[in-house]
C-alpha cells in the first residue's frame, strides 16, 4: 500500500512539473520598444540632460491593469534628450516625463488636476513619441573653450527658456508658490574622460562650479560667464566637458531633485 501511494505521488509530481512549471518557464519575454525624444517647443532643439536620476525621468503605467496599475520601473533619458525601452509587453501605456522644464502633469494642493500633457500610446513593435516642453534654462558655449596649463577655461551664457510670467502662471496654481523658484542657483563645468560627461559621469578632481545666492544671478542672465576647471588635468589625454545650470525648483514637485539644463558636450585634447 505504501508503494502504491508513493507511485501516485510521484506521477502527480511529474505531471505538475511537466505542465505547470513548463508553462511558466516558457513565457514570452517582453520585446516591444518605446522610443522617445524631448524637445524645446519654442526651438525644436533637443533638451539636453544628464544620464541619471538628475536627468529626465520617464515613467510608464500600463493602462490595461486598470485602477490597480503600478508604474513600471522608472528609467532616464540619454544625454541628448532621447530615451528607449526595448523590454515592454504589447499594450497601452501612460507615458509621463519629468525634467528641467515646466511640469507636464500639474495638480493643485488638493490633488485636483490642472493639466496633464503626458501621452497615452499603444506600444506594438517599435513606437516613437515626441514630447515638446518648456525648459527652465538655455545654456550655451560662448566661443571655443581653451586649455591653458592643464586647465580648461570656458565661457558660457545662460538665458531663460521660459519667461517668469509663463512660469508663474503655470506653477503658482499648484500651490506653495515662491518667487525664489526662478533663482539660478549654480553653474557647473563638468569634466570627464567619458563622453557621457555630466553630474553622474564627472571627475571631481577637475570639475568646478559657481554658486549664487538669492536672485544674484538675475543680472547675469544673457551675459558671458567665465568658468574654469579645478586642479591640473594630465597632458596627452582627451577629456569631455559640459556646462549646466539649474533653478531653485524641484521636479516633480516635492521630490527635492533640482535638475540641470545642459549644453552640448565638447571634446578637448590636453597638450
Amino acid at each position: 500500500m505504501k508503494k502504491v501511494s508513493f507511485y501516485i505521488a510521484l506521477v502527480a509530481l511529474s505531471s505538475f512539473t511537466s505542465c505547470s512549471l513548463f508553462e511558466i518557464d516558457n513565457k514570452e519575454e517582453p520585446g516591444e520598444t518605446l522610443q522617445g525624444e524631448v524637445v524645446d517647443v519654442a526651438t525644436g532643439e533637443p533638451v539636453l540632460t544628464d544620464q541619471g536620476s538628475e536627468g529626465i525621468r520617464v515613467r510608464l503605467i500600463e493602462d490595461s491593469w486598470g485602477e490597480n496599475a503600478t508604474p513600471n520601473p522608472d528609467f532616464f533619458c540619454m544625454p541628448d534628450g532621447k530615451f528607449q525601452n526595448t523590454k515592454l509587453f504589447k499594450g497601452t501605456y501612460y507615458v509621463r516625463i519629468d525634467g528641467p522644464f515646466i511640469p507636464l502633469v500639474r495638480e493643485d494642493e488638493r490633488g485636483v488636476p490642472l493639466a496633464d500633457e503626458s501621452q497615452i500610446v499603444d506600444v506594438s513593435g517599435v513606437k516613437a513619441v515626441k514630447f515638446e516642453v518648456q525648459p527652465f534654462l538655455n545654456v550655451e558655449w560662448v566661443g571655443e573653450p581653451q586649455v591653458v596649463n592643464g586647465k580648461v577655461k570656458a565661457q558660457v551664457r545662460v538665458t531663460r527658456g521660459v519667461s517668469p510670467e509663463i512660469f508663474r502662471a503655470k506653477v503658482e496654481p499648484m500651490g506653495g508658490y515662491n518667487g525664489s523658484f526662478l533663482n539660478v542657483t549654480d553653474i557647473q563645468l563638468f569634466v570627464s574622460y567619458s563622453s557621457s560627461v555630466g553630474y553622474r559621469a564627472r571627475d571631481e578632481r577637475w570639475s568646478n562650479k559657481i554658486e549664487y545666492t538669492g536672485s544674484a544671478f538675475n543680472a547675469l542672465l544673457g551675459e558671458t560667464i567665465n568658468i574654469e576647471s579645478s586642479g591640473t588635468i594630465p597632458p596627452g589625454r582627451a577629456v569631455f566637458i559640459r556646462a549646466a545650470a539649474r533653478i531653485n525648483y524641484d521636479t516633480p514637485k516635492g521630490s527635492g531633485t533640482r535638475r540641470w539644463n545642459y549644453n552640448e558636450p565638447l571634446q578637448l585634447l590636453i597638450p
